[in-house]
């Protein structure tokens, strides 16, 4: 009698777990309502309608590379016909969960990373500058959009400076400009960085269509080269040059890396490995695929080939 007492204690035991998991679903969400008033309440009023009366608008960024570069349809509603300065931070602390894998020694951007960015984006049209941010005066902070909370695992990189400012922009147009390396016109170019990988994806089967290219870093290309034995590194010395590749090429397939921003950025035939964790990269635009199952991978690379 003693034991079927205490057995009955427990007899109703998965009704009670799901009780008490909707009532902490509850808070949680009345929690998650709250911190958002509050936080927006605390920011106040922004100033939106900025009076510049000099033909420079200047920027400050703190990174990471992509957000830059999806950043910039923002940059030129914002600066109209005016010249672009952009001062990018190389002091702010990375963004990424320590279990991802990145390569900023605990930052976001570094002095080399700027150096490499700059020749690409004073090549776009009415850049003036892209340097080193060391307290200059700046009209906008495009920091400012991570002060909101918004989930930013969701939605579209592209459109968070949207957000911040009121704006918007086509983003089914290219907003970056570069001219094209036809030396790889017929390669397939691969960029796969160790974060927001897909569980399960393979890309084996690339091998069958050769001319295989890996743009990234090194040990990227050294992880796929063991499933790609034929797959060729291509190095290059800033990112331009990267973005002149991307431009020429066949068809390009990265997961949610800065090399696949470019390749958003300029409208190339581009396939996305889209991470199911973190999905807020957004392809937009003709020849734009999005891929996170094997099988769909597949049929989008024997389509994108053809």
């Amino acid at each position: 009698m003693q034991i079927a007492l205490k057995y009955s204690k427990f007899e109703n035991y998965p009704q009670t777990v799901m009780a008490v998991t909707k009532i902490l679903k509850r808070y949680s969400e009345k929690q998650k309502y709250k911190r958002f008033i509050n936080t927006v309440n605390a920011i106040g009023k922004i100033d939106l309608y900025k009076d510049i009366d000099t033909n420079e608008v200047h920027f400050k960024h703190s990174g990471p590379l992509g957000d830059i570069i999806y950043s910039l349809p923002a940059i030129k509603v914002l600066a109209g016909d005016k010249k672009i300065a952009l001062h990018l931070n190389t002091n702010q602390d990375s963004f990424y969960s320590t279990k991802l894998k990145h390569y900023g020694n605990g930052k976001t951007l570094s002095s080399k990373s700027i150096a490499q960015l700059s020749p690409l984006l004073k090549n776009q049209h009415n850049f003036l500058t892209c340097d080193e941010y060391t307290n200059q005066p700046v009209d906008y902070d495009l920091d400012l959009f991570r002060a909101f909370p918004f989930d930013y695992r969701m939605g579209n990189i592209a459109r968070w400076q949207f957000l911040t400012y009121g704006i918007s922009a086509d983003l089914s147009e290219p907003w970056l400009q570069v001219l094209s390396d036809t030396d790889y016109k017929n390669k397939i170019i691969i960029s796969r960085s160790f974060r927001y990988r897909t569980p399960l994806l393979s890309y084996e089967f690339l091998k069958d269509y050769g001319n295989l290219v890996f743009v990234g870093l090194q040990d990227e290309y050294e992880d796929m080269k063991s499933a790609l034995p034929d797959l060729l590194y291509q190095p290059v010395d800033d990112f331009l040059q990267l973005a002149k590749i991307i431009s020429g090429c066949r068809l390009f397939i990265g997961n949610q890396s800065f090399p696949f921003a470019l390749a958003e950025a300029l409208k190339v035939r581009r396939a996305l490995e889209v991470s199911f964790e973190s999905p807020n990269v957004i392809v937009d635009g003709i020849n734009g695929y999005d891929f996170c199952y094997q099988q769909q991978f597949e049929k989008i690379i024997r389509k994108l080939m053809t």
